[in-house]
């Protein structure tokens, strides 16, 4: 497949970076040669210097030629012009990123079918979407769902005094019971371990695990001694697009809600606005006013300005007060890696939650359903279907030569979900959810290849 993506920034880098490594000729676009440059040195793209919205540029680039186009520059204007010229030349696809939220006031079917684009990226509406799946899950760092939400690909911190610390994989089988899981991965000194069954969970380490989503309790239970619940009380630091957006849907699920702005206008839209949510106008680094409010009791802090600075000091300030869990807002997902260590729950990037999106649009419908990159991690997830070849007719799983870095969580067969072990016979037409280290992709496609 040809791809033309258009924006070498973090969205297009990590675009780039993750179809060129799975053998798609990627043509990347971008007025900044500096970038450009430094982009062919590291990946095996075509890189191509000009503006997305000339179609001059496009045509030199070879979009007669191209399947795919991307457009996921910082301005709506080049991506949507960009989208429609790359119309004219029968591009089957066509996806742009779009940060105006008047793009979406009459609905995003509409606003596609309008503007003839197969997809409209939102990175607010993609984090926000990010935000609310995770508040569900007050225990876990991480949450993925498969098999259309029965499937839970969820990450936890191991902690000291937890039933799974200091016991191996075959010790938790054991105690597993009636529960189905499986322990697909853990993260050790950012390192990523594919477990066998001596592999022991220690104090610190991300336990990431697969199991059907109804047995989530039990199984918290069992491994972590926690229950997942929906917030009580919660703090937003932000009142931008997603903090509006966030409260707003909080506010339907009946949460008790503050939001703390430094804008005054903007408090003044978000009072209007919102029915049940308190709306705080301070900067969110005042320590006596959020104590005030009440931020030692809250369930969850989610910030979300504008400022990496001060969403991670905000979090850093609401957890050493006492808040149980935080979400913090990162642009720069460079900074991700470390803030685990200061003690922050989940960062979230919304450059990698937007190229998530549109790496799952176009990877889904093949052989591929479904794929998902976790967040501050070198490890994916997939949905793909075995093909129906009868070497894989009542095939043992312990016989499959199974790639290293790679493991098969659950598998999915007509309206049955099923956690495996080594002697759960695989069927042609199943569907997998197959955990694996990024250099373990292609070798998983080969393996279950027509």
């Amino acid at each position: 497949m040809r791809i033309m993506i258009v924006g070498a920034g973090m969205v297009g880098y990590h675009l780039s970076e993750k179809l060129s490594g799975e053998g798609q000729e990627v043509v990347l676009i971008d007025q900044d040669d500096n970038k450009l440059r430094r982009i062919e040195r590291d990946l095996n793209v075509l890189p191509v210097l000009g503006s997305g919205a000339s179609a001059r540029v496009l045509e030199e680039a070879g979009i007669d030629k191209t399947d795919l186009f991307i457009a996921v520059t910082d301005s709506d204007e080049v991506n949507l012009i960009s989208c429609i010229i790359s119309k004219q030349y029968n591009v089957k696809t066509r996806i742009a990123r779009v940060r105006n939220e008047d793009f979406y006031a009459q609905g995003t079917a509409q606003a596609e079918r309008a503007l003839g684009i197969d997809l409209l990226i939102s990175p607010d509406l993609a984090i926000t979407e990010e935000i609310m799946r995770l508040i569900t899950m007050s225990q876990a760092f991480e949450v993925a769902e498969f098999a259309r939400g029965r499937i839970e690909l969820l990450g936890y911190n191991a902690q000291a005094g937890q039933p799974c610390v200091g016991k191996s994989l075959q010790d938790l089988r054991d105690l597993q019971g009636i529960y189905d899981f499986v322990i697909v991965a853990i993260s050790r000194n950012n390192k990523t371990i594919i477990p066998r069954g001596k592999d022991r969970i220690e104090v610190g380490d991300k336990v990431y695990l697969v199991m059907r989503k109804k047995d989530v309790p039990p199984v918290e239970n069992l491994l972590f001694n926690a229950a997942s619940h929906a917030p009580k009380n919660a703090f937003i630091v932000g009142g931008g697009t997603i903090g509006y957006l966030v409260a707003r849907q909080m506010e339907q699920k009946k949460i008790n809600v503050r939001l703390v702005e430094q804008n005054s206008k903007r408090c003044e839209f978000l009072a209007e606005q919102l029915e049940h949510t308190v709306v705080l106008n301070s900067n969110g680094l005042e320590a006596h006013d959020l104590l005030d409010e009440g931020i030692d009791q809250a369930d969850l802090v989610i910030s979300v300005t504008n400022s990496d600075t001060t969403n991670i000091l905000s979090s850093l300030l609401a957890k050493h007060h006492g808040a149980k869990k935080c979400i913090t807002h990162i642009t720069n997902p460079g900074f991700i890696p470390m803030l685990g260590k200061l003690g922050i729950d989940v960062p979230l990037s919304p450059r990698q939650v937007a190229a998530n999106m549109i790496l799952r649009f176009v990877r889904g419908g093949g052989k591929i359903v479904n794929i998902t990159t976790l967040q501050g991690s070198d490890a994916e997830v997939i949905e793909m279907k075995i093909p129906n070849n009868d070497k894989f007719a009542d095939l043992p799983l312990k016989y499959l030569e199974f790639p290293m870095g790679a493991i098969i969580g659950a598998i999915m067969r007509g309206g049955e979900i099923i956690i495996p072990t080594g002697d759960t016979l695989l069927q042609p037409n199943d569907n997998l959810v197959v955990f694996f280290t990024k250099d373990a992709l292609q070798a998983v496609e080969n393996l279950f290849g027509e």
